[in-house]
């Protein structure tokens, strides 16, 4: 396995000549990224022309990853009852290079306000019951089994590093809902084979429908609850979380737990609230560690869980 030099569009450009010279003529920009210091994420994507997305890495870390997501996406064409795949058009390890077919359309955060969300809910259902099934159908699918790679925090982390973030009155709390937390996820779950970052930004949507799910880098085994960790925060309310479980439900016939959902939404948020701010990096909505505690415990209520009672 090789991996590119640099995460500049030349080293990407020359690559494609190695992996596919067909796409070599066309225009490469790269995304622009957070410029992570730990090669662990020097991984990026780039447009190639305007029908094109190309995934490439400039560290073995990182490259381990998109390897990874090159195999689990060539076992997953062959499963049938797996829809909303990205089509691979080339792929390498050597260097390690994954070219997919761009699919115009917008996230899932972008309009998830707008459309109706039992909609959504039975279309994404339709998709993990078909991705968790495939592990039952198939247990050498992605060859090793492992866990979902780049888990959410621990608890420990949280308890240990989220108050100079929040209000003093919230702290009690937090520290209720990770012993919690603990509790419900102490007892054993079945596994699957989960996708292990669905979140709104790696959905493609137009209008309502769903039109591709993308970034397979982190497929693994977890427990089904787990692929619905960022659920409870994509929309209004939680409405698309229980339409997306009664639909799941109905198409698998297996049953889903809100209170594990939320215990992995939980480490989640948190744990992405606790190392964004420590870090200097703004939240993905701009807002405040302060103001997820107060929706954390919104979404609780809604689903008439109580963990810090």
């Amino acid at each position: 396995m090789r991996w590119l030099a640099e995460g500049s569009s030349e080293a990407v450009a020359d690559a494609l000549r190695v992996v596919a010279p067909e796409l070599s003529g066309h225009e490469v920009v790269v995304r622009e990224t957070l410029g992570e210091e730990d090669p662990q994420w020097w991984a990026a994507s780039a447009m190639v022309g305007d029908q094109y997305v190309v995934k490439f890495a400039w560290s073995q870390p990182a490259a381990l990853r998109v390897a990874h997501e090159i195999g689990v996406l060539a076992a997953l064409a062959n499963e049938s009852g797996v829809p909303f795949l990205p089509e691979v058009t080339a792929s390498s390890t050597d260097p390690v290079l994954l070219v997919t077919r761009r699919v115009p359309g917008t996230a899932l955060f972008d309009i998830v306000d707008s459309i109706d969300r039992d909609h959504a809910g039975r279309q994404l259902a339709i998709f993990l019951a078909g991705l968790h099934q495939a592990f039952e159908r198939a247990d050498h699918l992605v060859g090793g089994q492992q866990p979902v790679l780049l888990p959410p925090a621990t608890t420990q982390t949280i308890r240990a590093g989220i108050g100079p973030w929040i209000r003093p009155d919230q702290v009690d709390s937090v520290m209720r809902w990770c012993d919690w937390t603990d509790d419900i996820l102490a007892s054993p779950a079945p596994t699957v084979l989960a996708h292990g970052d669905l979140h709104g930004g790696n959905q493609v949507w137009q209008g309502d429908e769903l039109r591709v799910v993308i970034d397979f880098e982190t497929v693994g085994t977890a427990e089904p609850e787990y692929d619905l960790r960022a659920f409870p925060g994509t929309g209004p309310g939680v409405e698309l979380l229980q339409a997306t479980m009664n639909h799941y439900q109905q198409i698998s016939g297996r049953n889903l737990s809100p209170e594990r959902v939320m215990a992995w939404h939980l480490r989640t948020a948190l744990g992405d609230a606790l190392w964004r701010s420590e870090a200097g990096v703004p939240l993905p909505d701009h807002r405040t560690p302060i103001a997820w505690i107060d929706d954390l415990a919104a979404r609780f209520s809604a689903l008439r869980i109580h963990p810090a009672s």
